[in-house]
């Protein structure tokens, strides 16, 4: 059996601010259903320590710099057996809402400080420097925020394994020298070949540099990110670091996303009763308070609300899209510029355009059921989720050909029709003209009634929940510890 410590900044459900909160909410259930031995740490923030119910504090460890001892607080993820550790201290973490950003959007002034002690603890509990007898073979961290933990661990004698999942490449964790100073740092970290990146102090170079193994989060994103037009500056060090890279898809909570059995929508349907698909379109539309047109196409969007998932993009093509016969309904919160525009546009587009700011679970899940296509036309996409939701719940993505997009979405054209493959449609560009060719051809596909419901069926019987992609990570788990051994 292998021992896994899972360090990420979020999970699912005790916070989550997108996809890398999924993740860490399924990826350590199913690594555990494939019997390794599983602990998730994470920080002890306040909506987590609430949401988690009962916690024993199992450890106290001291941290220096520090006034006062860390504990460890120990509770199972809700709903699954999953041991998980909480890291508490509260001038770093008893803080509500959003783990990064305070009230006005705005990164926390102590980000370093707070993730840089979540790397110091987890680095002391892979080593084994506590009362608890647990110790990991493997630690596998993920995103900026846990950086630090290969680096730490780089140098140290009988250290585990460590394994750093890219997210997305584009938030880096980027702080100033003097943040590099006040962390004490070993002062051998400050050089291009470490943590410094042009004057800064980066935290994902930690696990770009250090980690004995990469993964990001789909095989084209892995390759994408090798390149200056998605590489966000790093495609040099991950070019030369190719032969420890792969990209592994994510996968999706198949209990939780499962249109047979999901408690948020109308009615219950399944690939095999496509007819029970239309109550939740018409409950979607009620609940927008749009016009309950069974004929009218219904296209659903969500998501964060910036450029990388191309708002920019379907802002610019609203005027076209609203001459359309269709439906348009997007839930999402990000940049309060996008924000208004699309309040501002909902208000000149009553009954054709429905806008709810902010994030809510039970909607997200009724706009899977009840739209008939989704709109995902994003700029990157380092794997994507609601594309997988939306396949499996035969509702049609629409989506660009990059990253995870197109590693699980396959074109709605010809011989894919005439195959049987095809599961939903795929623009290549990304601009107005080629986003609303993709719309009308995904218009013209519906009017196809026996070709619609095959794509339908289609999407509906691919596989994307955890269990393949859990075990493609626990085989890379044991050839790092075997490699170990050696």
């Amino acid at each position: 059996m292998t021992n896994i410590l899972f360090v990420a900044s979020e999970a699912h459900p005790l916070i989550k601010t997108g996809g890398l909160g999924d993740v860490a909410g399924s990826l350590p259930v199913a690594l555990q259903s494939l019997r390794a031995d599983v602990r998730l740490l994470l920080p002890a923030y306040h909506d987590a320590v609430a949401r988690a119910g009962r916690l024993k504090t199992v450890a106290k460890l001291t941290v220096p710099g520090l006034g006062a001892p860390v504990r460890i607080l120990e509770g199972r993820l809700p709903g699954t057996p999953l041991i998980t550790w909480l890291v508490d201290f509260p001038p770093a973490y008893d803080r509500p809402g959003n783990p990064y950003l305070d009230s006005l959007g705005q990164p926390w002034p102590d980000n370093a400080m707070r993730f840089a002690l979540l790397a110091h603890v987890a680095v002391t509990l892979a080593l084994g420097r506590t009362r608890l007898k647990w110790r990991p073979d493997v630690v596998h961290c993920h995103d900026w925020q846990t950086g630090l933990v290969p680096a730490l661990l780089a140098p140290k004698k009988s250290r585990p394994a460590t394994v750093f999942t890219i997210h997305n490449l584009a938030y880096q964790g980027l702080f100033p020298h003097e943040s590099f100073t006040a962390l004490g740092l070993p002062a051998s970290l400050w050089s291009p070949d470490a943590l410094e990146f042009h004057g800064q102090l980066s935290f994902i170079k930690g696990g770009l540099v250090f980690a004995d193994r990469l993964t990001t989060v789909s095989p084209t994103y892995a390759r994408e990110i090798q390149t200056p037009e998605f590489g966000s500056g790093l495609d040099g060090l991950l070019r030369r670091r190719a032969g420890r890279l792969s990209g592994i898809l994510n996968g999706i909570n198949g209990e939780e996303w499962d249109p047979a059995r999901d408690p948020f929508i109308a009615k219950p349907y399944s690939a095999r009763r496509l007819q029970d698909k239309l109550p939740n379109k018409l409950a979607l539309q009620k609940e927008f308070g749009l016009p309950g047109e069974t004929q009218t196409s219904l296209i659903g969007m969500v998501g964060r609300l910036v450029q990388q998932k191309g708002i920019d993009l379907i802002l610019d093509t609203l005027p076209g899209l609203m001459h359309r016969p269709l439906q348009l309904v997007i839930l999402g919160s990000g940049e309060a510029s996008y924000e208004a525009a699309l309040r501002a546009q909902a208000a000149r587009y009553p009954g054709r355009l429905a806008v709810h700011i902010g994030y809510d679970e039970r909607l997200a899940h009724m706009i899977e059921a009840g739209a008939d296509m989704f709109l995902m036309p994003s700029r990157f996409e380092p794997c994507g989720l609601n594309q997988l939701y939306s396949l499996r719940y035969g509702t049609i993505p629409i989506v660009r050909h990059v990253g995870g997009l197109a590693d699980t979405v396959v074109d709605a054209g010809e011989a894919n029709l005439k195959a049987g493959k095809a599961t939903g449609v795929v623009l290549e560009e990304k601009r107005v003209g080629a986003l609303l060719a993709a719309v009308d051809r995904a218009l013209a596909l519906q009017k196809n009634t026996r070709r619609w419901k095959q794509m339908m069926r289609t999407g509906m019987r691919h596989d994307f929940t955890w269990r393949r992609s859990a075990a493609q990570y626990l085989r890379l788990y044991l050839r790092l510890v075997r490699g170990k051994k050696r």
